[in-house]
C-alpha cells in the first residue's frame, strides 16, 4: 500500500483487512483507536483499492473493445475474398445470421456503452488536464467573468436611468415587493420532475456516475481534517476529491448568510432559484411587460459552477478552499461541488446528507454499487435516530397558527383555491396537535394551564385517530410544503410585519420595527462565527422565528411506518411548556437503503466496543446476512507499559465502591472518592481528568468536598477546574486548564498540575484530546447508566424485548442498559492516549467492572493490559511504580 512513511504493522493489517472487504462487497465494522493512524490507513486502503478496480475494470473494457474490433475485421475479409459471390443468405444461413445478431445484440449495446464511456471519459480527462497544465486558461475565464461583470453593472445603470424619467410610483413598487411573500399557484399533487435551472443539452450533465468512495463524518471539522489527511497522502495529487457541505457552510451570498439558521438559508436559496426560472419564462412570454422584481442570486451561474466544478476536480479543496473558490470566481460552491460529484473518486460529507435520503436524493447523491465509510461511527445508531426524529412545543404550534392565520385573511383574494385548501388543512392540523396537548389554538399558550400533566406515548396510528387527522393525506400536506416554500413566505410575512402575536400591521415606520428585527441582529452577530453546525442557539432562534419549518419536520417523522415510531406527548404547567415529540425506534429502516444499494459499507471508529449493537440493533434488523459483516480490531502503537488500566473495587478505608444511583450520594463514598483523589494527585504529575455520570452528581460532590475541606486539601497540589455546563464556555476553562498545567511543570514546586472534574456525555467526553501532561491519569467514577425512567428510553427498551432475539438469555433491554453505559465510558477513557509515546493511568472507580459481562466490552487494547485490585494499596503501588518511570524518562 503507498504510505507517506513506514506506516505501523498494525496499519498495515488494517488496511489489507479494508482492501478484502471492499473487494468481496461486506459490511465491515473496524476499530482503531485514535493515535494510531485511522484516518490514513483508511485512505490509503480505499483508494488502493479504487486505484486496482479501476485499472481493472479499464482493462476488462479494452480486451472486450479488441475483441469486437477483430470481429469487425473479420466480418470485412470473407466479403473482399469472394466478390463473385452473389448472397450467402442461403436457406440455413438467414436464421443463422439472425440468431447470431439477436445473441449479440446485448454485448454490441455494452461495446457502445463502454466506447461512449471512454470518450467521456477521455473527453473529461483531457479538459482537467487542459487546467491543470495552463495557467493562462484560469486567468482568461478570470478576464471573462471581469468583462461579464462590467456589462451587466453598465446595462443596470441605463435601467436605473431610463426608469428614472418613467416616475414608478413608490406606493407599488412597494406593493410589488410584497409580490414575493405571495405563494405561487400550486399546479398539481402529483410530484413533477423539476427542472434544475441547467441547460438540458449541455452533455457533461449526463455524465455516468464513476465508482466512487463517499466517505462522512460526524462534524465540518473533522471532514476537513481528513481532506488534509488526503492532500498529505500519496493519492493527493490524483484523486479527485469534491467536499460536500451544508448550504450554512457554503453559501458565499453574504444576503442569505446574514439568516444565520440553516433553514431560512436553505428555504430563501431555493426562492432564489425558483425565482431565477420564473424571471426566464416571464421574460420569455411575449406582450407582458410586468416588471420583474424578485431576487435571483448572482452567484448561480451555471458557466461559472462548471468551472468552479473543474477546478474542484483537478485540485483537493477542503471546505475552506471551496468557499474561498466560490467568492474568487463568484460562483456557488454550494451547487458547483455538486456538479462535481459524477466525476469524482471520493466525495466527503457529513453524516445528515447520506444518511437522510431526501437529503441524499437533493444532493444528487447515487449510492448503487458505491463503496460508503462512516467514520467516527460510535454514535451512529443515535445519530440515525435523531436525524429522523423531530419535537414542537405547544407555543410553535400556536405561534404558526396565528402567523398562518393572518397570512390566509391578508392575501385570501390573491391566493388561488388550491393553496387556500392546504393552508385550511394545516392550520386544522395546528389546531389538532394543540387539542393533543390539552389546550386552544386561539388563546395565549403561556396562559393555559394543563389539567393532565405527565408523559403519554401513542403509536403513530393511534396519534392520528385521536386527534382525528387520520383523514388527511400527510405525504400530500408535506409534499405542498415542500414545493410551495410556505415556510419561507410565512417567514418573509413575520419579518416584515413584526411579531407573530401583534395584528398585521400597515404603518411603514411599524413594518420597519416589527418584531423580528432584534431576532435578525442576534442571526447575523451568530452567522459570523465559524463552527460546526446545529447549535442549541440557533435551534432556539429558529423556533421563534419560523415555528412552521420545525412544525413541516414533525409532519415529515408522521409518515414513518406506524410500528417504526411513537409519539410522546409530554404535557407539563402550560400548553407552551407542553410537547409533541416523535421518535424513531427502528433506525435500521432507514440504513436498510444504504446497506442494500451499496457494493461495501465501512463502520468504522476509535472506539466501536461493544460492536453488538451495530450487528443486533442496525445491521441484523435492516436485512444484513450475517455471513457479509466481518468485523476488525487492532490493538494500538503504544508499548504495553505506557498504559495502566486500573479496576478499584475498595477505597484506602477499604469502603467498598459502588456508585449505584440508591447508593453514591452516601457521605462515606463522596469521601472515599475525595482520598482517592488526594492520594493520586500526590503521585500523578500533570493532569488530572475525573469524569462524574453526571452534571447533577458532580456538583454535589463538589459541594460535599467543599463543606468537608477536602476541597482545600486537593487544591494544595493540584487547581480544580470543572466542566462549565455551556458550549460556549468550555474552550476558555481548557486553555486556563492547560495554561495551569504547563506553568506548575515549568516552576516546580508544590503544585504540580490542575484537576478538571468533567462528566460522561458532556462536551469534553467525545472529540477533545487530553494527550500527554493534559491527561496523565483519567478516572471514572461509578458506572454512567442512562436514566431508565425516561419514557423514550423505556420505550425503546419495550421494543428491543418484543422484536429482538434474546442472545445468552438477557433480555435485549438490559443488553441496551449496559451497552450504553460502557459506549459512554469507553469514549471517556480513551481520551487520554492520543499518540504512540503517549502514557497515562485510567482508573474505574467501581467494582462491577471487573464483572465478565461489563468488563469484556472495554476496548480490547485496554482489556489486555487491565488490573482487577481489591484493595487501593495494591492500586497505589502500581501508580508509585509509573510516577517513577515517568521521573526517570525526565
Amino acid at each position: 500500500f503507498p504510505f507517506p512513511y513506514t506506516p505501523y504493522l498494525i496499519q498495515e493489517r488494517f488496511m489489507a483487512a479494508l482492501y478484502s472487504a471492499l473487494e468481496a462487497g461486506r459490511v465491515g465494522i473496524f476499530e482503531s483507536p485514535t493515535g494510531t493512524g485511522k484516518s490514513l490507513s483508511l485512505i490509503c486502503g480505499a483508494l488502493s483499492w479504487l486505484r486496482d478496480f479501476e485499472e481493472k475494470k479499464q482493462r476488462e473494457e479494452a480486451q472486450l473493445l479488441a475483441l469486437e474490433d477483430r470481429g469487425q475485421e473479420g466480418k470485412k475479409e470473407p466479403a473482399s475474398d469472394e466478390p463473385g459471390r452473389p448472397d450467402s443468405k442461403g436457406g440455413a444461413g438467414e436464421p443463422d445470421w439472425v440468431t447470431a445478431f439477436v445473441q449479440k445484440k446485448e454485448e454490441r449495446d455494452m461495446v457502445d456503452r463502454l466506447k461512449e464511456e471512454q470518450m467521456r471519459r477521455k473527453k473529461r480527462d483531457d479538459r482537467l488536464e487542459k487546467i491543470r497544465q495552463n495557467v493562462q486558461l484560469k486567468y482568461a475565464a478570470k478576464r471573462k467573468r471581469s468583462e461579464e461583470e462590467e456589462t451587466k453593472r453598465l446595462l443596470q445603470l441605463s435601467k436605473e436611468v431610463l426608469s428614472e424619467g418613467i416616475g414608478v410610483d413608490v406606493l407599488e413598487q412597494l406593493d410589488h415587493n410584497e409580490e414575493e411573500l405571495i405563494l405561487a399557484e400550486y399546479e398539481s399533487d402529483d410530484e413533477k420532475k423539476v427542472v434544475s435551472g441547467l441547460e438540458e443539452d449541455d452533455d457533461d450533465l449526463e455524465e455516468e456516475h464513476v465508482t466512487k468512495i463517499y466517505y462522512c463524518s460526524r462534524t465540518h471539522s473533522q471532514l476537513s481534517q481528513f481532506v488534509r489527511e488526503v492532500q498529505k497522502s500519496p493519492f493527493g495529487k490524483d484523486t479527485r476529491l469534491v467536499s460536500l457541505g451544508s448550504r450554512q457552510n457554503l453559501c458565499v451570498n453574504e444576503e442569505v448568510r446574514r439568516l444565520g439558521a440553516l433553514q431560512l438559508i436553505n428555504d430563501r436559496c431555493m426562492e432564489m432559484q425558483k425565482n431565477k426560472h420564473e424571471k426566464k419564462s416571464d421574460e420569455e412570454i411575449e406582450g407582458k411587460k410586468r416588471r420583474v422584481s424578485r431576487t435571483v442570486c448572482p452567484f448561480y451561474s451555471y458557466e461559472q459552477m462548471q468551472f468552479l466544478r473543474d477546478e474542484v476536480l483537478v485540485e483537493v479543496k477542503d471546505i475552506e478552499q471551496l468557499v474561498a473558490l466560490g467568492r474568487e470566481t463568484k460562483a456557488c460552491p454550494y451547487y458547483g461541488s455538486r456538479y462535481a460529484i459524477p466525476a469524482a473518486q471520493l466525495v466527503v460529507l457529513p453524516y445528515q446528507m447520506l444518511l437522510h435520503e431526501p437529503t441524499r436524493r437533493a444532493a444528487g447523491i447515487k449510492l448503487k454499487d458505491q463503496i460508503v465509510i462512516i467514520d467516527e461511527a460510535h454514535n451512529l445508531i443515535d445519530t440515525i435516530t435523531c436525524i429522523h426524529s423531530a419535537e414542537v412545543s405547544g407555543s410553535q404550534l400556536c405561534c404558526a397558527h396565528s402567523q398562518l392565520l393572518q397570512y390566509m385573511e391578508r392575501y385570501r383574494k390573491r391566493l388561488k383555491a388550491k393553496n387556500l385548501m392546504y393552508i385550511k388543512q394545516i392550520l386544522y392540523l395546528l389546531e389538532r396537535f394543540v387539542a393533543m396537548l390539552g389546550g386552544n389554538v386561539n388563546q395565549n399558550p403561556s396562559c393555559q394551564a394543563v389539567s393532565q400533566t405527565g408523559t403519554v406515548l401513542k403509536s403513530i396510528n393511534d396519534f392520528l385517530f385521536q386527534s382525528q387527522i387520520d383523514n388527511i393525506n400527510l405525504f400530500k400536506v408535506q409534499r405542498y410544503c415542500e414545493k410551495s416554500l410556505i415556510s419561507r413566505k410565512l417567514f418573509g410575512f413575520v419579518e416584515r410585519y413584526g411579531g407573530p402575536a401583534t395584528a398585521v400591521k400597515t404603518n411603514k415606520e411599524n413594518q420597519k420595527l416589527g418584531g423580528l428585527q432584534n431576532f435578525l441582529l442576534t442571526l447575523q452577530q451568530g452567522s459570523d462565527k465559524e463552527g460546526d453546525p446545529p447549535m442549541e442557539a440557533e435551534n432556539d432562534q429558529l423556533r421563534t422565528a419560523s415555528p412552521l419549518m420545525q412544525i413541516e419536520g414533525f409532519l415529515s417523522a408522521l409518515t414513518n411506518a406506524n410500528q417504526d415510531g411513537r409519539v410522546i406527548l409530554n404535557r407539563q404547567g402550560t400548553v407552551g411548556q407542553s410537547s409533541l415529540k416523535f421518535l424513531l425506534l427502528n433506525p435500521a429502516v432507514h440504513f436498510a437503503k444504504v446497506v442494500e444499494e451499496c457494493r461495501a459499507v465501512i463502520i468504522a471508529g476509535g472506539t466501536m466496543q461493544p460492536v453488538a449493537d451495530f450487528r443486533e440493533q442496525l445491521l441484523s434488523c435492516a436485512g444484513v446476512d450475517p455471513a457479509r459483516v466481518v468485523e476488525f480490531s487492532c490493538g494500538h502503537v503504544i508499548p504495553p507499559e505506557n498504559i495502566l488500566p486500573i479496576i478499584l473495587c475498595s477505597g484506602p478505608s477499604n469502603q467498598q465502591l459502588e456508585f449505584t444511583y440508591q447508593t453514591r450520594d452516601l457521605p462515606q463514598l463522596m469521601d472515599e472518592m475525595g482520598r482517592i483523589l488526594c492520594n493520586l494527585c500526590n503521585v500523578v504529575p500533570g493532569g488530572v481528568v475525573c469524569f462524574f455520570p453526571s452534571y447533577e452528581y458532580e456538583k454535589q460532590v463538589y459541594a460535599h468536598w467543599e463543606k468537608t475541606g477536602l476541597l482545600t486539601r486537593l487544591a494544595t497540589k493540584k487547581k480544580v477546574f470543572q466542566e462549565p455546563k455551556k458550549a460556549n464556555q468550555v474552550e476558555q476553562v481548557l486553555v486556563e486548564y492547560a495554561k495551569c498545567i504547563k506553568r506548575c511543570s515549568q516552576a516546580g514546586g508544590q503544585m504540580t498540575g490542575a484537576l478538571l472534574l468533567s462528566v460522561v456525555g458532556g462536551k469534553m467526553s467525545e472529540g477533545i484530546n487530553f494527550s500527554d501532561d493534559l491527561g496523565r491519569c483519567v478516572i471514572m467514577v461509578g458506572m454512567p447508566y442512562p436514566n431508565i425512567k425516561s419514557p423514550e428510553l423505556q420505550e425503546k427498551m419495550t421494543w428491543l424485548d418484543k422484536t429482538m432475539p434474546r442472545p445468552a438469555g438477557q433480555a435485549p433491554s438490559r443488553v441496551l442498559i449496559e451497552n450504553l453505559c460502557m459506549k459512554a465510558v469507553n469514549q471517556s477513557i480513551g481520551r487520554a492516549i492520543r499518540h504512540q509515546k503517549d502514557f497515562a493511568s485510567i482508573l474505574l472507580l467501581d467494582h462491577r467492572y471487573a464483572r465478565p459481562a461489563i468488563f469484556n466490552k472495554l476496548p480490547q487494547w485496554i482489556r489486555e493490559r487491565t488490573q482487577v485490585k481489591p484493595a487501593f494499596g495494591a492500586a497505589f503501588a502500581e501508580l508509585r511504580k509509573v510516577r517513577t518511570c515517568i521521573l526517570c524518562m525526565a
